[in-house]
């Protein structure tokens, strides 16, 4: 008996859960592409919330409205559309995949710069630092010399 109705249960649950009807496909549907560069802003933004909020919110920028305007689109247009792309899951998990691509490889060009960049600042530090060297170097030789004088 309580077989049967553990396995009544699962059946319901599984019939259930499979009726999600796919949101209509919306009038103003912004591009797969367009989409992708939004999502991408969003997870920039997040992200630069989440290191200095306070810096965000002294420039008086709020996150969200400045994306929307950026790209030209109001947050009912970006909710439907994104409802509808999230509805299947390959198709947003296909565009997350290009987004996080696209992260990890500013992410290295970055890393790259901020790598070169300490190379030249090292490069200037030393050249300063020699300079600094060779000037108390002939002070001190200026010192020696008139004192032997």
């Amino acid at each position: 008996m309580k077989q049967s109705l553990c396995i009544l249960v699962c059946l319901v649950m599984v019939v259930s859960c499979n009726n999600k009807k796919k949101p209509p496909k919306p009038d103003n549907l912004i591009a797969k592409e367009k989409m992708e560069h939004i999502l991408y802003d969003l997870y920039v933004i997040n992200a630069a919330k989440g290191v200095n909020r306070k810096l965000l919110e002294d420039k008086g920028i709020v996150p969200e409205s400045y994306i929307l305007k950026k790209h030209q689109i109001d947050s009912l247009q970006f909710a439907n559309s994104n409802a509808y792309y999230a509805f299947d899951p390959d198709v947003y998990k296909g565009m997350v995949e290009k987004i996080k691509t696209r992260l990890e490889n500013e992410k290295k060009t970055f890393e790259d710069l901020e790598k070169k960049e300490g190379v030249e600042a090292k490069r200037r530090r030393d050249s300063i630092r020699k300079r600094n060297e060779q000037r108390r170097d002939s002070i001190k030789a200026a010192l020696k010399k008139e004192v032997e004088d």
